[in-house]
């Protein structure tokens, strides 16, 4: 069976490879402009550089199928399988090509959101930072609203503490600084989504080329200014149909969740990219994330933030 993916695997490169060529240089996004006009994921392959000609696999053909498996809701092997090379920049530049596709199909860049900020999972992979992904329109879901486990894979939902900034940030920031920066902080909840078999058994490159597992976030109504909480103390508890399944403090995410920002502008800086005014950032999860059913009606309580609910149907 396994043999047999790779040659689907491989049979799909060859078919995204065919169209890349076709459709030629995708338009670069709109979201994150510097004041050199070069935005902020054009600049996430690298430097400000178009990786995808330097890279040590082939980005377009490798995000096309990426993209396809999400559109299509279908596993994949994992990329490093058939790319044992892969880097995580090369992981980059396959996640900026697979926003540019997603920006091809109407999709909007909102923000962005924090991977492994866990120092323990961290340690536990080898990993000496956290990583990003990016966050469209249309993976928004109202609160109070549904989530369509069939238009997923294998949906898997966890507990945020999300910000909103008024101002760019970049490169070397303090708390204060992300702070003053912040003019909204709020409850959330992400829907992780991996396009890889069985959610398990790949790279840290295949995570970042998979937009970090990111499939879904829902976004708390109930929006405090950053200094009017500890942010470090605030209590979460994720229910499953009444059930607790996750609770935890809100330093379980970095520490401290602004730490997360601060971690981010770093990853950011490192590819010449800024944090641009009017982003939304999920700072990491709290808990382990919960494996999504049919049926399901899932609440998340945080201090000082209120709730955020959702549904989960066919």
């Amino acid at each position: 069976m396994y043999v047999a993916a790779v040659r689907r695997l491989q049979d799909s490169e060859q078919s995204a490879l065919d169209g890349a060529r076709l459709r030629g240089r995708l338009a670069p996004s709109v979201f994150g402009t510097r004041s050199t006009g070069e935005s902020l994921v054009e600049l996430r392959a690298g430097h400000g550089k178009d990786s995808r000609m330097t890279s040590t696999v082939d980005v377009a053909a490798l995000a096309g199928i990426l993209d396809a498996a999400r559109r299509e809701r279908r596993e994949i092997p994992p990329l490093s399988h058939a790319h044992p090379t892969l880097t995580v920049p090369d992981g980059y530049a396959v996640q900026a090509e697979g926003i540019r596709l997603r920006e091809a199909q109407g999709e909007r860049v909102v923000g962005l959101k924090m991977g492994f900020t866990s120092e323990a999972k961290r340690k536990q992979m080898n990993l000496g930072s956290p990583i990003f992904g990016v966050l469209t329109d249309r993976m928004r879901v109202q609160p109070g609203g549904v989530v369509s486990v069939g238009a997923g894979i294998h949906p898997r939902i966890e507990p945020e503490i999300a910000f909103r900034t008024s101002k760019e940030l970049k490169g070397a920031v303090t708390r204060d600084e992300v702070l003053d920066a912040c003019d909204a902080v709020f409850a959330a909840m992400e829907v992780l989504d991996s396009r890889f078999v069985g959610f398990k058994y790949f790279s840290l490159p295949d995570v970042v080329a998979d937009n970090a597992s990111s499939s879904l976030f829902v976004p708390g109504t109930l929006e405090r200014a950053p200094r009017e909480l500890d942010l470090t103390k605030l209590q979460m508890r994720m229910e499953v149909n009444g059930k607790v399944e996750g609770e935890a403090r809100s330093d379980a995410i970095s520490g401290d969740p602004v730490v997360s920002l601060i971690q981010l502008c770093a990853l950011l800086a490192e590819r010449g990219q800024v944090l641009p005014k009017g982003s939304l950032v999920l700072s990491g999860a709290a808990t382990a994330a919960y494996l999504m059913k049919p049926g399901d009606h899932v609440r998340l309580t945080v201090d000082g933030l209120g709730t955020v609910e959702v549904t989960a149907a066919e």
